[in-house]
C-alpha cells in the first residue's frame, strides 16, 4: 500500500518527572530525551511500521533542529519530503508517574503547502497543513484526516473517508460540517464512538507514557480501514496500535509492527 502524511513536525524534549509542577513548584526529572514527533512525525512512523513504507510531506526551518529532525525521522524509516521556512517549532513534554503527558509547545506550527504530488497513492493522512496541501490530498483514494485541523478541512471543502477526533481535546470536536463517511471520536482507556455507536478498548499494558497513542491508533485505523477491513476488524486492530505505545517510552519505542 502506498501511503503518505501531510503535516507538522516539532523537536520534543521529554522529561519524566514525578508530577507536572504547580506553581512554584521544582521538579526533578529521573529521565530526559528528545525527538523530532507532533501529529505527522507520528502518524507516518506508525503507517511506515504497518505499510513497510510511508512518506512524509512537512515543513521545517532551514536550522539545526529542522535538519537533526529529518535525518532522525529518515532513520526511522519515513520518506521524508521537507519544505523549508521559519523556524523549526519545539515542545517540552512532562511525562508523570501515571504516564501522562503535558505538552507546552514553544513557536509557531509549520506547515506544509501545496502543491503536493499526491495522486495515485492509496492511503494519505492529512494531520496539518494549508487548505491546498489538503485539496492535493484528496487525490488519494483513502484520505484520512483529524479534526485537529477543523477549520483547514472547512476550508479545503474535500470529502473525507475517516475523520478522527479526541472526546478529550476541546479542539477536536466534531460540529458535523465536514462530510466523512466514517467519524471516530476517542476516549481513551474507555474506547469511544463511531459514527456514534460505542466501540470498546484494547487491553492496554502498563502505562509508561501516552504520548502519540491516540496518533498512533488514527494512523493504524486508517490503515486497516484502506487495505479493506470491516470497521469492527480495524478498530479492533487501532485499538491494539493506540495500547501498544502506552508501554514505551515517547512515541516510537513500542510502536505495533506487522
Amino acid at each position: 500500500m502506498r501511503c503518505a502524511v501531510v503535516g507538522h513536525v516539532e523537536w520534543v524534549e521529554f522529561a519524566r518527572v514525578p508530577n507536572v509542577p504547580g506553581p512554584g513548584e521544582i521538579v526533578h526529572a529521573d529521565r530526559i530525551w528528545e525527538e523530532p514527533a507532533g501529529g505527522g512525525a507520528v502518524v507516518a512512523r506508525q503507517l511506515a511500521r504497518l505499510a513497510g513504507r510511508c512518506e512524509l510531506f512537512t515543513a521545517l526551518g532551514d536550522d539545526e533542529l529542522g535538519h537533526a529532525a529529518e535525518r532522525r525521522l529518515a532513520a526511522l524509516g519515513i520518506d521524508v519530503h521537507v519544505q523549508r521556512g521559519g523556524q523549526t517549532r519545539r515542545a517540552w513534554t512532562h511525562v508523570d508517574r501515571d504516564g501522562e503527558r503535558t505538552i507546552t509547545v514553544l513557536g509557531d506550527k509549520l506547515l506544509p503547502h501545496g502543491p503536493l504530488p499526491l495522486e495515485g497513492y492509496d492511503l494519505v493522512f492529512f494531520v496539518s497543513g494549508r487548505p491546498e496541501a489538503l485539496r492535493d490530498a484528496r487525490s488519494a483514494r483513502f484520505l484520512a484526516a483529524t479534526l485537529r485541523e477543523l477549520p483547514t478541512l472547512r476550508e479545503g471543502g474535500v470529502p473525507l473517508e475517516l475523520l478522527v477526533g479526541s472526546a478529550a481535546d476541546p479542539g477536536e470536536q466534531d460540529d458535523g460540517s465536514l462530510t466523512a463517511a466514517t467519524v471516530v471520536v476517542t476516549e481513551g482507556a474507555r474506547g469511544g464512538t463511531v459514527n456514534g455507536e460505542r466501540y470498546e478498548p484494547a487491553p492496554a499494558p502498563p502505562v509508561v507514557d501516552t504520548y502519540g497513542a491516540g496518533d498512533s491508533f488514527a494512523a493504524a485505523l486508517s490503515f486497516a480501514l484502506a487495505r479493506g477491513d470491516s470497521t469492527g476488524e480495524a478498530l479492533a486492530f487501532a485499538a491494539r496500535a493506540g495500547a501498544s505505545v502506552l508501554g514505551g517510552a515517547g512515541p516510537y519505542a513500542s510502536q505495533l509492527f506487522i
